[in-house]
């Protein structure tokens, strides 16, 4: 069965990270994880169809924001600049995590959870982690009962894989080299065919 890995990570291994791994019945499994090579891992044993990185992929060529994070405020997506205080060390530590993967193989893709969420109508943890979980829930996936906040954001980054698979996304790409992808509104109807 064809897997979808999505991952919320986190700036630094000395905090955790979470991954999520969809299958295509919907079902997922979660975790945690410090360090890379505990990820690559994790990734070689499910081999997924691809992995979503929640955070950026690149810099800005000039300026302070990329021009995807220009396009998703006119799409009313709130989104932090690559340069942001927090942000540089965990793009740097995304890019280098994408190389790793890209090198057995897989591809990788950067994906946003906060904004999938917006395109799903679902709230976003900081406003309530309980009726996010039960929005993924509603759509159809099963996971462990969890209200873990990083840990619903890599379901939902696993999911925005798994739209971008079943070309339910939206691409928000820009001359400046950004690709950023949501899943599309339009997911929910093929999830409700899913649960049937």
């Amino acid at each position: 069965m064809k897997t979808f890995f999505g991952v919320d990570l986190s700036a630094s291994p000395k905090k955790k990270s979470a991954y999520a791994v969809l299958y295509e019945d919907l079902t997922c499994v979660t975790g945690f994880f410090k360090h890379d090579d505990e990820l690559v891992e994790k990734v070689e044993e499910y081999s997924p169809e691809a992995v979503g990185i929640d955070a950026p992929l690149s810099f800005p060529q000039k300026g302070y924001y990329r021009l995807c994070e220009k396009a998703l405020r006119r799409l009313g997506i709130r989104a932090f600049s690559p340069l942001f205080e927090g942000m540089r060390s965990l793009t740097l530590r995304a890019i280098q995590l994408r190389s790793e993967l890209e090198k057995r193989g897989y591809e990788v893709i950067e994906i946003y959870p906060g904004g999938t969420q917006d395109m799903l109508g679902l709230p976003r943890k900081n406003k309530s982690r309980e009726k996010l979980y039960r929005g993924l829930r509603r759509l159809g996936l099963r996971f462990p009962e969890s209200r873990d906040g990083d840990l619903l954001d890599a379901v939902t980054a696993a999911l925005t894989v798994f739209a971008y698979k079943k070309e339910e996304y939206i691409l928000v790409s820009s001359s400046d080299g950004c690709r950023l992808v949501l899943a599309s509104p339009s997911l929910k109807e093929a999830l409700l065919q899913i649960k049937g």
